[in-house]
């Protein structure tokens, strides 16, 4: 299979436009991985999904397999973003790690020419994001006032 190039580029284009979205939201915060790495995490996903494709009837493609990588291998990345406070029962960084892993799969769904399913899942993210991180901090204050440890 081949593609063509306004096809490839539409599918990219959309990966990196959701991953833009995704890291926007994530840079204004001043999160670990904000613009740049939700985009390029995006990116990466649709390429990979896009030589699945190519490749899709040859006997070595398992289309699965290059899926279940993209998840294994962004969940390294988003690992990576995940840090411990000076107090060992706090960890930040949680929702940055899951927006990584969200733009992953936007960058898949960009792949495979879902756009539709790829708009609805990139707005889910970044309203999510936007209003948990609103709410977070007032739910986290009366959390502190029954507990003790924190987790973000």
């Amino acid at each position: 299979m081949e593609i063509e190039i306004s096809e490839f580029l539409f599918k990219t284009g959309a990966a990196a436009m959701a991953g833009l979205l995704m890291g926007l939201e994530r840079q204004f915060k001043g999160k670990p991985a904000g613009l740049k790495t939700n985009m390029l995490v995006a990116l990466g996903a649709s390429a990979f999904i896009i030589i699945s494709l190519i490749f899709e009837n040859s006997d070595t493609t398992d289309m699965t397999r290059i899926l279940g990588q993209i998840v294994v291998g962004v969940g390294f990345l988003g690992a990576g973003v995940i840090l411990h406070g000076q107090n060992k029962r706090e960890v930040k960084g949680l929702a940055t790690a899951a927006t990584i892993w969200c733009s992953a799969a936007a960058g898949c769904f960009a792949g495979f020419g879902l756009y539709v399913p790829l708009l609805l899942f990139t707005l889910s993210v970044v309203i999510i994001n936007m209003v948990f991180g609103y709410l977070n901090p007032k739910i986290k204050n009366h959390h502190h006032e029954n507990r003790e440890d924190s987790y973000e």
